[in-house]
Order: structure tokens, then C-alpha cells, then sequence
């Protein structure tokens, strides 16, 4: 089989790393060599961001009028739409997610361009009543410049989308580092955008390689005037001092510890449907999996023998199968961390009601494949219901009164997302006001729109993403003051 080279996309073009060296791609299903990315370092970063800055100052892209921006944005929507099924099986050999999945995910990312597409042209400044006499006094709303993006591997078309779509609209350039395990969807794209959207050159650059050099080279450049970042915490936080050095500003998505309350009132049936696909959908491997389920304690028998029997019947194999609901672990280093994560629950004194180990590889490979876990006997203090394993593993923890449930849903470093579920109105704006989580779902979980914002509290994260107001995030505002009087004012002796 042929090994794909995969170089860097800088200025429009393919770029191969300044150093000469490669990093392996491989298939988490397959567990074989498919391509190699670039190992960019600080020479890459440095070409990238000039790069961008010119096409920010100087290019095609600095001249785009608002409705321009807004044209283009909706090309590329076109683009993302008409080449999707390509898109969704580079991601799906990238990280081994379902395809059903990834199809999904990508077909969905158009609304992102179109949805900024359309605010282009809705930013405006203000002028302001001042008490000056003879002064007039407005606003101007303009792009900061160049944005370092850095994205992780679980859904990295999704995620580039909700920071470049507002970014581009407001008239930024981008520098794009994808996880170096999956950076082939990321380079595709910019290739697309620019061969067939009619994107300038230089407005999207990608750089392929690792946190520690390339993605650090970005951060810390002086040329970069933002840094959108999801991820880790340790990445986030190290993205931050970065940026901190310049006085920058930082937009972080991290994760969390999610949890959902399941009141005695609840639907016991659509909770434990809603709460296994929203901690076994992508394999656990999203930020806002609902890991915590908080369960009263009249209702825990029930809900866990459904729970349970519905988690037995899911479907693990070949990611591209019609027929497959979870594939693989995206990386080996991944699937050790969940194994441990377990071993921690167990030691801890969990009890495992279902999972809690490997599966070996249905086609009889040797991808790396966890079963879906339910443990219960868990209490809030565990390391299992406390630091985020990123992998199928639910942790069920019961609670007695409302004013419990709601301490230990709060009780927690992360405050992403959360679920309530319950038949009483009075509760539901009760608890949800409660919580310390960004985004709340009540008898759902884990919906999401381009028009809502997205984010966490605590070291869930900074900033949010989606919805009207975030393109804000993207722009600074200037004061323009304009003497109207015939003389200007003079303090000293004539």
C-alpha cells in the first residue's frame, strides 16, 4: 500500500516542514500506516503567520467588503456540502469514529458558514451622544488579525468550523494546527477552500506537528493577535501563558465531567436513553460527554438495569459499517488512559454493572476497542467521578435530595455542560439556575446550534463559541473622535 505525503498548506499552496520530517498517520481500525504529516516547527509557524499577515494586510482579502466576506463564507458552505462524504472518511480514518457519525457532523458544518456568512454584514459601530460641544464622537468595529487556531482530534472539521466561520466573517486570517493524529481533514479543507471556494491565498494556513513545537511556535508568536484553542487543559494552559506573555487574547474549550440529575419524577425510560448516547455517542470521546449520572436514590435500581441493557446492546466494529455504533479508541496512548481510569474505579471500590475492560477487535485485528462501562457505587470524591477519561465510561452516583444533587453536580473542577431530568417546571428553572455549567439540558442531553453559545465555567474553559454575539469575540472597537468646531481647544497662553 502507497504512504500518502501529506505536506503543510501555506499561502495556498502545499508546504513541505522546513525541517524535512514526518510524522506517521494510522487508522485506529486498521492499525496500519496509511500517510505521513508534516513535523512542522517554529521556521513553519513563523512561514504561516507571515503568510496570513500579509493576506490580512496587504492581499485580496484585505480589500473583501463585508457582503464580499459574507459571498465567501457561503461558497465555502457550498463547498463543505457538495464534497462531505470525501470529508467525513478522511476524519473516520483519522480518528475511527462511525462514519453515520462523521457524515453527520460534517453535513452539519455548512450551517456554521452560512449562519456567520449572514452576519458579514451585520457588524456595525455606533455614534455616540457626547457632552463635548462641538465634538462627534463613533465606533468601529474591526478584525483583530491574525488567529492562531488549534484543534483537537475527536471532531476536527466540527471544531475548526465553530472558530474560523465567525473569525473569517469578521474579517481575520487563520493559522490552523490540527492534532497531529488527525490533520488530513484540516488540509483537505483549506486545499478545497481555496481551489474551489475562491479563498485568497494566505486568509487559511494549516501547519501539521506537535503542541510542544509547532503549536507552541504559534502561540507565542508576536505576530498573533488571538488564540482560539480546544483541547486539554494541560494544552489549554499552556496556550494561555502563551498568549499571556503578549497580552493576547485566548477563547479555550477543555472539557469536563458533565452530569445529569435524574429525579424520582423523571421518565426513567428517556433518561437512560438520553444519558447512554450521551456518554456512549462518539465512544465517550467528547468534551461534553455526560459522564456523571446523578441518579435519587428511589429511582437508581430502575434506571440502572436500563441503563445497562441498553449499553449491552451496543454495536462495536468497523467504523465505516453501517451496522457499527462505537468504533475503536482514536489512539493508543487514549485507550491506556481510559484503561487506567478504570482500573482507578475498581480500586476505589466501584462496582462495574457492566464493561469495565477491553474488547478484542470483532474483524480480528488489532484495533483497540473498550466496552462500553457502567460502574455504580460511586461516590463524588472517587477519581472516576472527578477527572475526565474521555472514553465510554459512566459513573453512576446517587443522591437523596435536590439540594445534594445540585452540590455534587457543582461539586466538580469542570463545568461544561449538564442534564436535568424531571416532570416538575418549578424544578427545571430551579436546578438549571443552580448549576455551574455552561449549557444545560433539560429531558435532552448534548443538543447544540450554531445560533447558541457554547462553553464552560471553571476549567471547562474561557469564552464561548457559537451564536450572535461570539463574533464580537473576533473584532476590537476603535473611538474616532471628530472636532466639529471652528477652533480647536487651547489650554495655554496664545
Amino acid at each position: 500500500m502507497s504512504i500518502e505525503t501529506l505536506a503543510n498548506f501555506v499561502d495556498g499552496r502545499g508546504c513541505p516542514p522546513a525541517s524535512g520530517t514526518y510524522l506517521d498517520c494510522e487508522n485506529p481500525y486498521s492499525r496500519t500506516v496509511w500517510g505521513r504529516i508534516a513535523r512542522s516547527d517554529a521556521a513553519d509557524a513563523e512561514a504561516a503567520v507571515s503568510a496570513a499577515r500579509r493576506a490580512f494586510r496587504e492581499g485580496p482579502w484585505s480589500r473583501f467588503t463585508a457582503p464580499q466576506r459574507g459571498a465567501m463564507l457561503h461558497a465555502m458552505a457550498d463547498v463543505v456540502a457538495a464534497h462531505a462524504e470525501e470529508l467525513a472518511r478522511i476524519e473516520v480514518r483519522d480518528n475511527g469514529k462511525t462514519y453515520k457519525e462523521m457524515l453527520g457532523q460534517v453535513k452539519r458544518i455548512p450551517e456554521w458558514y452560512r449562519f456567520y456568512g449572514g452576519l458579514a454584514d451585520k457588524i456595525n459601530g455606533a455614534v455616540l451622544p457626547t457632552e463635548k460641544p462641538g465634538q462627534m464622537n463613533y465606533t468601529l468595529h474591526e478584525p483583530l488579525g491574525v488567529i492562531a487556531m488549534i484543534t483537537p482530534w475527536n471532531s476536527p472539521l466540527m471544531l475548526l468550523a465553530w472558530k474560523l466561520a465567525p473569525a473569517l466573517a469578521a474579517g481575520n486570517v487563520a493559522v490552523v494546527k490540527p492534532s497531529e493524529f488527525t490533520s488530513a481533514s484540516a488540509l483537505r479543507f483549506a486545499e478545497l477552500m481555496t481551489q474551489e471556494a475562491g479563498l485568497p491565498a494566505g486568509v487559511l494556513n494549516v501547519v501539521t506537528g506537535l503542541g510542544a513545537e509547532v503549536g507552541a511556535a504559534l502561540t507565542a508568536h508576536k505576530d498573533v493577535a488571538k488564540v482560539a484553542f480546544t483541547g486539554g487543559v494541560t494544552g489549554g494552559r499552556a496556550a494561555y501563558v502563551a498568549a499571556a506573555e503578549k497580552l493576547r487574547p485566548v477563547s479555550l474549550e477543555l472539557g469536563g465531567k458533565s452530569p445529569n440529575l435524574v429525579f424520582a419524577d423523571a421518565d426513567l425510560e428517556q433518561a437512560a436513553r438520553g444519558i447512554v448516547s450521551g456518554i456512549f455517542g462518539s465512544g465517550g470521546q467528547s468534551c461534553v460527554a455526560g459522564s456523571r449520572a446523578l441518579v435519587h436514590v428511589s429511582a437508581m435500581e430502575t434506571f440502572v438495569a436500563r441503563a445497562v441493557e441498553l449499553t449491552g446492546k451496543i454495536r462495536l466494529g468497523d467504523p465505516m459499517s453501517a451496522d457499527t455504533d462505537i468504533g475503536p479508541v482514536a489512539t493508543p496512548a487514549q485507550f491506556d488512559r481510559i484503561m487506567t481510569c478504570i482500573g482507578w474505579a475498581k480500586k476505589d471500590g466501584a462496582t462495574t454493572a457492566i464493561g469495565g475492560a477491553p474488547v478484542s477487535d470483532p474483524s480480528g485485528g488489532e484495533a483497540l476497542f473498550v466496552a462500553p462501562t457502567i460502574f455504580t457505587g460511586v461516590w463524588n470524591d472517587m477519581r472516576i467521578a472527578r477527572e475526565e477519561v474521555f472514553g465510554p465510561v459512566l459513573a453512576v452516583i446517587p443522591f437523596e435530595t435536590e439540594e445534594e444533587a445540585i452540590a455534587l453536580a457543582n461539586d466538580s473542577d469542570f463545568g461544561l455542560g449538564a442534564g436535568i431530568w424531571t416532570r416538575d417546571i418549578s424544578r427545571v428553572h430551579r436546578v438549571a439556575a443552580a448549576l455551574e455549567a455552561g449549557s444545560v439540558w433539560v429531558n435532552s442531553y448534548k443538543g447544540g446550534s450554531q445560533i447558541s453559545p457554547f462553553g464552560g465555567y471553571k476549567m471547562s474553559g474561557l469564552g464561548r463559541e457559537g451564536g450572535m454575539e461570539m463574533i464580537r469575540d473576533y473584532l476590537q472597537v476603535k473611538s474616532v473622535w471628530l472636532n466639529l468646531a471652528d477652533e480647536v481647544a487651547y489650554p495655554f497662553p496664545l
